[in-house]
């Protein structure tokens, strides 16, 4: 069982940069692609960003450009590097194991805010 926590969010205008973390624990980490995805209020919860274990990345088109999203096999621990944030990017963002087109595989952490103010 996978045990996900994410922290790093906050409030912060825009343009502005945050980065996000998220610990993992379970061997698992460092065979399985990770995932960030967020959730903002009234929307559906989105990937936004996801590292294979060898650490191939892929963006959504929102985000692409701004978002860097890497990964410590080490640390059990993979980032999310935002820059250049805007308004639409308030949300709650959350990591998962990223199963491709089964979708995220745990269970969900509790998330960190992220709040974008114009």
């Amino acid at each position: 069982q996978v045990h996900l926590v994410e922290s790093g969010g906050g409030l912060v205008q825009a343009g502005g940069s945050l980065r996000l973390s998220c610990a993992a624990s379970g061997s698992i980490f460092s065979i399985n692609a990770m995932g960030w995805y967020r959730q903002a209020p009234g929307k559906q919860r989105e990937l936004v960003a996801s590292v294979s274990s060898g650490g191939n990345t892929n963006y959504a088109d929102s985000v692409k450009g701004r978002f860097t999203i890497s990964r410590d096999n080490a640390k059990n621990t993979v980032y999310l590097q935002m820059n250049s944030l805007k308004p639409e990017d308030t949300a709650v963002y959350y990591c998962n194991v990223d199963g491709g087109p089964l979708g995220p595989l745990a269970g969900w952490g509790q998330g960190t805010q992220v709040t974008v103010s114009s």
